[in-house]
């Protein structure tokens, strides 16, 4: 059996393309003393050898402003704006494209990292890049101009990023889009933009969701196919110029993207979305401190890690990061070994979940002792007992919104698209398809589910399970 401490210092040590790992943190997240889940992979990434791994990181929408904006005054309203509203989601957008178009080479793999509405910043990013392309190096002024194109949603807009890929841009494809609890919306006005919901310039899509979480405003923003009738909708690539010769009814967007799908793009992605315990921020992080060793968001962070590893994506790794957050390396390189079964009780007293030990990085150190890590299982059983936080329990004015009716779109199991508005008071998320295509659940949500706690009752998730449907337990 390999030993963690035989391993590369880096793993793996080396792969015959550069990856290039862009990561875009939460609503007002940022680097501080509790970090989220974007930071705590970024943290491991080894940054050292531009020529293998290139890195990119982006503080949450919120936490910045752009570099127009001088006055102090000015800036704190926008950068409050932006945490309401996204009002400056086109630059975070084009921030990621244009780190993209500065450093891409050909053969590069790309891959795109997010939580909150950095994940659907990270969606967007990769919507922009199907829609008009990747620019060639040092086109900084054609970077707005591409963003609304992209962002256009007339059928004259469409055509037009057609003729301007074509023209101006190179066809890229992205490799991975791992993203923490997308929500369904970037603000408190809800704004959709193209190929944020499905994409077939994706090849791999992994998303990690929140069973607990009961916000309205923090409703998830699924990975959807397109349906059958759908894809009827669709036109060669030589029938697009005769778009505008018939008066016709305007097309949702939903048909144009299909419509657009014809001409490009080539993958059916491979989509893993798995619901875990907890709220939004106890699955992309953020909700503890820094120094509390166990908690939910590792989870969810230890899953994102091991998908990296079973889809072969060469990103590197420092090998001494993993046992901070839970992981043995050498379960993972060279090759991804099966996990044993989970276990229902701690090899020693008192339980590791009780804890405190080095964080991973800090506002404060870096890399530092932490407590012994004992194996995963142990704690995957420590992170599953750990303590949810429920903002509308820690936070009441979140209650404001939960009783102002509000327009939510779902998809139902006939694959029709529905909107209404809905007074939310507080209810758990509706897990679409379940008896179509079933749920995926990682296999911690049933620890929590079968062990009692000292003086509380059993845990059974918020989101809505339907009886009857088994669900499939994820590793």
């Amino acid at each position: 059996m390999t030993k963690a401490h035989a391993l590369p210092i880096t793993v793996p040590p080396h792969h015959l393309h550069r990856t290039l790992v862009l990561c875009f943190d939460g609503t007002g997240d940022q680097f501080d003393d509790d970090n989220s889940n974007i930071v705590n992979f970024l943290s491991m990434l080894k940054k050292d050898t531009p020529r293998q791994q290139l890195v990119y990181y982006q503080a949450g929408i919120g936490t910045y402003t752009i570099p127009q904006i001088a006055k102090p005054m000015m800036a704190k309203v926008h950068k409050i704006m932006d945490s309401m509203v996204g009002v400056h989601l086109d630059a975070h957008v084009m921030g990621g494209y244009e780190f993209l178009m500065q450093n891409y080479e050909a053969g590069d793999k790309i891959f795109l990292f997010g939580f909150s509405r950095g994940a659907y910043t990270a969606r967007a990013l990769a919507g922009m890049i199907h829609k008009v392309g990747l620019l060639p190096r040092d086109n900084h002024q054609q970077v707005p101009f591409a963003y609304k194109m992209y962002s256009r949603e007339d059928e004259m807009g469409w055509r037009q990023s057609s003729a301007f890929k074509k023209a101006f841009s190179i066809d890229v494809d992205i490799e991975l889009i791992g993203v923490w609890d997308t929500v369904g919306s970037v603000g408190v006005i809800p704004k959709r933009l193209p190929f944020t919901t499905f994409n077939i310039h994706v090849k791999n899509f992994r998303h990690a969701l929140a069973l607990d979480e009961h916000r309205i405003r923090f409703k998830p923003n699924f990975f959807n196919r397109p349906t059958h009738d759908e894809m009827a909708l669709g036109l060669k690539w030589g029938e697009l110029h005769r778009l505008h010769q018939k008066p016709h009814k305007r097309k949702s967007m939903r048909e144009l993207e299909q419509q657009y799908n014809q001409h490009g793009g080539q993958h059916y992605t491979d989509v893993e979305e798995v619901w875990f315990s907890g709220c939004h921020c106890d699955v992309g992080g953020g909700a503890v401190k820094n120094e509390i060793r166990n908690n939910l968001a590792r989870i969810s962070l230890c899953w994102m890690i091991r998908e990296c590893f079973k889809l072969n994506t060469g990103i590197m790794f420092h090998r001494d990061a993993f046992n901070i957050i839970g992981m043995d390396p050498a379960s993972l390189y060279p090759h991804v070994k099966e996990r044993p079964p989970p276990v229902s009780k701690f090899s020693s007293s008192p339980p590791p979940y009780e804890r405190k030990g080095m964080h991973l990085v800090g506002a404060n150190g870096t890399l530092g002792e932490i407590d012994d890590f004992v194996n995963e299982e142990e704690e995957d059983l420590a992170d599953a007992l750990s303590d949810q936080n429920d903002m509308l329990k820690k936070k009441h004015y979140w209650w404001i919104l939960e009783c102002i009716p509000q327009q939510i779109r779902f998809q139902k199991d006939d694959d029709s698209w529905v909107r209404k508005l809905s007074i939310n008071c507080g209810h758990g998320r509706v897990i679409p398809k379940q008896r179509m295509e079933g749920v995926k659940l990682h296999r911690t949500v049933k620890l929590r589910m079968e062990m009692k706690q000292e003086g509380e009752e059993l845990y059974k998730p918020r989101a809505g399970l339907i009886s009857g449907v088994t669900p499939t337990w994820v590793n």
